[in-house]
């Protein structure tokens, strides 16, 4: 690597079904010289030097033996996910390479999501749209979302457990207003 040149990384693609995003791809120029596996492929012999690391994204492109062989210079792979089931991390680390991934970085919003779906659950919000969807003349919406009894002073709850976070997430629905508690267990025995 030249001096004042960006280190390389190597990704799939950029858009498409299953390249980078592009939002993505653009925050990674600004710190890396980005290769294509396309370009990787085009030119192996002279790009295979200059790439240092390699993105994985929704576990593309994948990491074999093979591909490990022909990237001399290879000092991590970065993993946009939460799990590295799906990397041989003994193969890998025999060539010296290290992996990184993200852990924590989905926990708060699938919780979120988890507890949005109880509420809407509760109220038959999907009936509802789909009914107001499919008669608009009507007040299905309305109907669907009264039937039930009322969620003031509710509380719904979820007990997450597993490999990379642990925590209780409470929905209480006072009169009048409404809060949403995270509790974050670290211990392990929660």
């Amino acid at each position: 690597m030249a001096e004042g040149e960006l280190p390389a990384v190597l990704i799939l693609d950029i858009g498409g079904t299953h390249g980078v995003l592009e939002d993505l791809a653009a925050l990674l120029k600004k710190h890396f010289q980005v290769i294509t596996m396309k370009e990787f492929l085009a030119n192996k012999e002279e790009m295979s030097k200059k790439i240092q690391s390699v993105f994985v994204f929704e576990r593309r492109p994948t990491i074999d033996r093979e591909l490990l062989e022909s990237l001399p210079n290879l000092k991590v792979i970065g993993n946009s996910g939460v799990g590295v089931d799906h990397l041989d991390l003994k193969m890998i680390s025999s060539f010296g390479v290290k992996v990184t991934n993200t852990p924590h970085a989905v926990a708060d919003p699938t919780a979120d999501i988890g507890m949005a779906l109880m509420l809407a659950s509760a109220r038959r919000l999907v009936e509802g749209n789909a009914s107001h969807f499919l008669s608009p003349s009507t007040l299905g919406m309305s109907c669907f979302c009264c039937d039930r009894d009322d969620l003031s002073e509710s509380i719904f709850g979820m007990l997450l457990q597993g490999k990379f976070f642990r925590g209780i997430y409470f929905y209480v629905s006072l009169p009048f207003r409404a809060t949403v508690r995270r509790v974050r267990l670290l211990s392990k025995l929660c």
